[in-house]
């Protein structure tokens, strides 16, 4: 495991987190780092991702106005800040960084390198 994600944790409806994820050397501009997760029995679903080269960012439409992905170029590390949290919200949220085209930033198959995982819980 070469990244380092960390912040989950348990929170009421409507609370906020932020989980950071530390890349060290995979931050050179064609490099781009996402958030997944994956909820118990489900397929794991893109959350927001980042482009190193331009910050340019992506989100899911479940995300949106909620969520908002960032980066510290300087700490070479990816935030997640999760605002206005639901129980749906609730999964194992893992960071990846890779080199994907712009039309598979989705795809957890176009990152190659993978964090542990973080859990993320919110209570209702």
């Amino acid at each position: 495991v070469q990244l380092q994600a960390s912040g989950g944790g348990l929170v009421q409806a409507g609370g906020s987190l932020r989980l950071s994820c530390a890349a060290p050397g995979r931050t050179s501009s064609s490099f781009s780092t996402a958030w997944f997760r994956q909820a118990p029995g489900k397929e794991r679903e893109f959350v927001a991702a980042i482009r190193w080269r331009d910050s340019m960012t992506y989100h899911a439409d479940s995300v949106k106005g909620r969520f908002t992905i960032s980066r510290d170029r300087a700490k070479t590390t990816v935030y997640l800040q999760m605002n206005s949290l639901k129980p749906a919200d609730t999964a194992v949220y893992y960071c990846a960084t890779g080199q994907p085209v712009l039309s598979e930033i989705r795809r957890p198959s176009a990152y190659g390198v993978w964090g542990q995982g973080t859990l993320v819980t919110v209570s209702s």
